[in-house]
């Protein structure tokens, strides 16, 4: 954990949050790659798994500036500062590319995987029976899961904590992308789209002074479905973090070879050349969110014809492969300088 960061640290760990925010948002792409990749996995997660005990017990005496240093607060406040902002901008960029430059998209994602499996695997030497176990039953779950049909929408509030610990799957364990299976547990719009534009259109009123939303049982409803996906993330968060902390440090072999096995099993989910499985109402009608954007149900994958756009794809992927790289030169010269 590092107690000194230079302003140029400090502008790139928000960026390397901004980048966390835009993969978690991206059904198949996981945060959790970012930050293995650019270096600072293990901080995050020793940084999250400090939110105990000892740290409430700061937090309630009054000792806010005890309870900063202790949960390693700079680099987690930089680090979550980069995740907003990038949800209310990057994001929202990245979804406007999707949409309209949708195979290149996917292409790149699908090189920043291929180059996250090379930069884990290269460093990686301990291969043994139960390493290569744990890496195909990695790869066993990530393309079961990418291959898995969709649940329907269910906004009971259990469920709804529920999803939110397993959504942040993804920025705590790479490879598994927490919105992909959102969409799997029939939650991602009603999650990631209808509470959150509620949330922003509160905010909006409240701003002007109308609290009419107050009246509005639809917007009370969302709000408290947000409010629920909001605890269960923390909650998940925080567990997840104590026990990837443990395993990490009793059985870290065992554990990136898992993590390799996932990342490699989520190629199924970001393979570029796919078409889109849009969800249907009974009477056949593409149904749609409340911006009026087709519901997607799942992926059905394709292998491309050899035509001009399926080059391009390809040199987006090698695009991806080298970004991953040039995060990977950035985070050994962060190393090296800090040692």
């Amino acid at each position: 954990m590092q107690n000194t960061r230079t302003l140029t640290d400090r502008f790139f760990l928000v960026i390397k949050g901004l980048a966390m925010g835009a993969a978690n948002k991206v059904p198949g792409v996981s945060g959790g790659v970012v930050a293995f990749v650019a270096g600072f996995y293990e901080e995050f997660i020793y940084s999250l798994q400090r939110v105990n005990k000892t740290a409430f017990k700061l937090l309630i005496g009054g000792r806010f500036r005890s309870f900063y240093n202790f949960i390693n607060g700079k680099f987690l406040a930089l680090l979550f500062f980069g995740m907003i902002v990038s949800y209310f901008s990057v994001s929202k960029i990245l979804d406007y590319f999707i949409k309209n430059y949708e195979l290149y998209v996917w292409s790149l994602f699908f090189g920043m995987i291929i180059g996250s499996i090379y930069y884990i695997n290269k460093d990686f030497k301990d291969w043994n029976y139960q390493s290569i176990t744990a890496l195909i039953i990695g790869t066993g779950l990530g393309v079961a899961v990418s291959f898995l049909d969709p649940a329907t929408e269910n906004d009971n509030l259990i469920f709804v904590f529920f999803c939110g610990i397993i959504s942040v799957s993804g920025m705590t364990l790479p490879g598994f992308s927490g919105s992909f299976i959102l969409i799997l547990l029939g939650n991602y719009v009603l999650l990631l789209v209808d509470s959150v534009n509620a949330l922003y259109d509160t905010f909006s009123e409240v701003i002007t002074g109308d609290f009419s939303f107050i009246q509005n049982e639809m917007r009370i409803r969302l709000l408290k479905v947000l409010t629920m996906f909001t605890l269960g993330s923390v909650a998940g968060l925080v567990t997840f973090s104590h026990v990837l902390s443990y395993v990490l440090k009793h059985y870290k072999s065992i554990t990136t070879a898992s993590i390799i096995g996932f990342i490699i099993g989520s190629l199924g989910v970001v393979w570029p050349w796919k078409t889109t499985i849009y969800k249907l109402a009974s009477d056949g009608r593409v149904m749609t969110d409340s911006r009026g954007e087709n519901i997607i149900s799942n992926y059905e994958r394709f292998l491309p014809d050899l035509v001009i756009e399926t080059y391009i794809a390809i040199a987006y992927i090698v695009l991806g492969i080298g970004i991953v790289l040039a995060l990977e030169w950035y985070g050994q010269q962060t190393t090296r300088k800090n040692d």
